[in-house]
């Protein structure tokens, strides 16, 4: 883990908020190690500036609070969400994602780019998912869209 803590990947504004220990169990630890060894390091280098991970690891009441999904990805330390800092950069990153060959499982594009959500599957199968989230609903698009 070059570029990324687990202390980064563990935060949560909102368990700090609401004192919930967010503390993942030493099998997410391995799933976040995996996340970051074989996505987000690798996506930080091609990318060459700093990536923010707005949330990392999600227990299950930190998952509610936020309104997770119930099946997120973020519970097993599966996913992330990632911020560079504009709407138009956070675009640049999914779209370098999408074209990068680098081993997703879904890469999700939430609220007009206000955040990029990035998963990778510990079993090594990776479905390459691209998603985009809106008040309208969940839709499945190709990198060319993004």
């Amino acid at each position: 883990m070059k570029s990324f803590t687990f202390f980064e990947l563990e935060y949560s504004k909102k368990a700090v908020e609401n004192n919930i220990k967010n503390a993942p169990t030493p099998e997410v630890e391995d799933n976040l190690r995996l996340l970051v060894e074989h996505l987000l390091d690798p996506l930080r280098e091609q990318y060459g500036k700093p990536i923010i991970i707005g949330s990392g690891f999600r227990n299950e009441k930190v998952n509610k609070l936020v309104g997770g999904v119930k099946n997120s990805q973020h519970k097993s330390g599966c996913a992330a969400d990632l911020q560079t800092g504009s709407i138009t950069e956070n675009r640049k990153l999914a779209k370098l994602l999408a074209e990068s060959g680098l081993p997703f499982d879904q890469l999700i594009d939430e609220q007009n780019f206000h955040w990029v959500h990035v998963s990778y599957d510990p079993s090594g199968y990776q479905r390459r998912e691209i998603l985009r989230i809106t008040n309208k609903g969940t839709k499945r698009i190709t990198a060319k869209e993004l």
